[in-house]
This record gives C-alpha cells, structure tokens and sequence, in this order.
C-alpha cells in the first residue's frame, strides 16, 4: 500500500507537533497554508502568523506543555485526517493539566495544512478554577445519576 503525498504530509505534521518546542513552531507553520483555520475550545482564529503566535504564547504562559500523537488516521477521498492525541501543560491557577482529545484536519492539493479543528472536553479546566469551578461540581453533582 503506497502512501499518498498528503498522508505523508498528515504524519509529518502529527510529529511536527508531538517534537513541538519553542524552536519548532515556525517549522511546524510552514506546514500550514497562510489562511489556516484552527480552532480549539478556546480559540477560533484564521491565518497562519495568527497560529504562530498562539503556539508561542502557550510555550510563555504554560509550564512544559507537550503533546504526543498516538493516533493518525487519513481518508483520501474527503483529505481530512485525524489526529488522536494526549497534551499536557502545567498551568496558572489549575495546575498540572492532562487532556486526551483530537483533531480534525484538512489539506490542499499541495499538503498543506487548511484546517485544524480540535475537539477535546474543556470542562476539567473549568471545575479546577477557583469561585467557578466550586459551582460547576456542584452543578454536575446535582444533575449526575443517583444510585
């Protein structure tokens, strides 16, 4: 079974975030086309200095962020993959963060990157802040099942 050009460009993008450091971020945007939309349960941005910074800053604001891609899974009749991978960062106020999640990702003819959609449960973060997160577990406490 041969490897079509944006598979490969699919796995080359899947380690260039799992190896992903300071250094590495521009190797990593050069992946990407220049109008790239990505977008995270956070953030909803467009274009690929936009991305840029947004890996930048989460190596400034976060302690030893580091992802590993454990799965990757292309479909060359749509040219969407899907990345399945584990991130984990130290983090103000919340402390250590581990989230399993995915991503959604489509390339051009040319294999670069279109777009980059992350789905991934945010609600940990949420229930670890202080005044929120005191009403959220209480909140979910509430409408959980009951034995």
């Amino acid at each position: 079974m041969t490897v079509s050009h944006r598979e490969q460009c699919l796995h080359d993008y899947g380690q260039a975030f799992a190896t992903l450091t300071p250094h590495s971020v521009d190797a990593l945007c050069r992946r990407v086309s220049l109008d790239v939309h990505f977008r995270d349960p956070f953030n909803d941005l467009y274009g690929r200095d936009v991305l840029r910074a947004l890996l930048l800053d989460m190596f400034e604001r976060a302690g030893r962020p580091a992802f590993s891609v454990d799965e990757i899974n292309w479909h060359e009749d749509t040219a969407v993959g899907w990345l399945r991978w584990h991130f984990s960062a130290q983090l103000p106020v919340i402390g250590q963060l581990d989230v399993e999640g995915c991503s959604r990702v489509s390339l051009d003819p040319n294999g670069l990157i279109t777009e980059h959609l992350d789905y991934w449960d945010s609600a940990p973060i949420y229930f670890r802040l202080p005044l929120l997160g005191a009403l959220l577990r209480r909140i979910r406490q509430r409408i959980s099942m009951q034995d």
